[in-house]
């Protein structure tokens, strides 16, 4: 006999500790955020950045008509 009142049976999983996983992705996160703006500090100081700057410069001044 079936008894309504009892709930289905759920799978038991053990309880993770995940006290450590925050502090990892924090790290993981500030090294890719710091290699990035290597890179990028790398390509805007050389010659790259100063022509991405120029052609940057010039069509802003040629969609306001000056340039």
């Amino acid at each position: 006999m079936h008894d309504d009142h009892t709930s289905p049976a759920r799978p038991v999983h053990p309880v993770r500790d995940e006290r450590g996983i925050t502090t990892a992705e924090y790290a993981v996160g500030t090294a890719a955020g710091a290699g990035l703006a290597g890179l990028l500090y790398k390509m805007l100081t050389g010659g790259f950045g100063d022509q991405l700057l120029q052609t940057l410069f010039d069509h802003v001044l040629g969609l306001l008509g000056i340039g």
